[in-house]
């Protein structure tokens, strides 16, 4: 009998994502959930100990430990042959499906974990250090990260508007994917209803999946933002 898959969660991060699209499958998995220290929000040694990334999310199955979300997901998808969440390569909606999938982890993530690093960096700096750097950081915000967020943003748009999903007609793992991105971004008001309202009617689809209300339930928490 082969060993189960075991979902290590760290609570505010992006395992909330794989735990996500765990529920929409129905796959059989194990849940195991981690807290952050209370100060310094990082994870604790015996999660960081699971994988040589030390980051979250991770998942272990016998001898194996993977991270990083999109090879996850990847690796769970291959498992269930007959899934619907992976257009077919000779589906009119793979390529979209292939952009957004890897937009959500090569383009947009990075912008966006910049913004957070920056906004961390800001309130651990000594006080007399802070003024300099709110100049420094909010010319690194205007001039290139949310330039090229909105240029991300648009394009979302467009697609949106053409059809409901990321992944074309039919709900993708493209969509769990870039699920945190969006959700969070829509959450600290990078993403709004004037500017981006098909963005934000996808998220309020996302939302009403049963699948999110079953992994918010996992989950125990009330948002998918980080603490800071």
């Amino acid at each position: 009998m082969s060993e189960a898959l075991t979902l290590h969660h760290l609570e505010y991060s992006q395992s909330f994502r794989v735990l996500w699209m765990l529920e929409e499958l129905g796959y059989p998995y194990e849940l195991i959930v981690y807290t952050r220290d209370a100060k310094t929000m990082a994870a604790p040694d015996e999660y960081k100990a699971l994988s040589p990334l030390g980051t979250a999310p991770v998942i272990t199955e016998g001898g194996l430990a993977l991270a990083e979300s999109s090879a996850i997901m990847e690796y769970i998808l291959d498992r269930i042959p007959n899934q619907s969440l992976r257009p077919a390569s000779d589906s009119p909606d793979r390529t979209r499906y292939l952009f957004w999938w890897h937009v959500a982890q090569g383009s947009m993530m990075p912008l966006q974990l910049m913004t957070t690093v920056t906004t961390i960096s800001q309130k651990r700096l000594p006080f007399f250090m802070r003024p300099f750097v709110k100049l420094y950081v909010a010319g690194l915000e205007a001039l290139f990260i949310q330039p090229r967020l909105n240029r991300i943003l648009a394009a979302a748009e467009a697609d949106l508007a053409t059809a409901p999903w990321f992944g074309g007609q039919t709900l993708s793992a493209a969509d769990f994917l870039i699920a945190f991105n969006m959700i969070v971004g829509a959450e600290r008001g990078m993403i709004n209803e004037s500017d981006h309202p098909h963005c934000m009617a996808w998220v309020a689809r996302m939302r009403a999946l049963p699948s999110f209300a079953a992994a918010t339930e996992k989950d125990g928490r009330p948002s998918m933002a980080l603490s800071y």
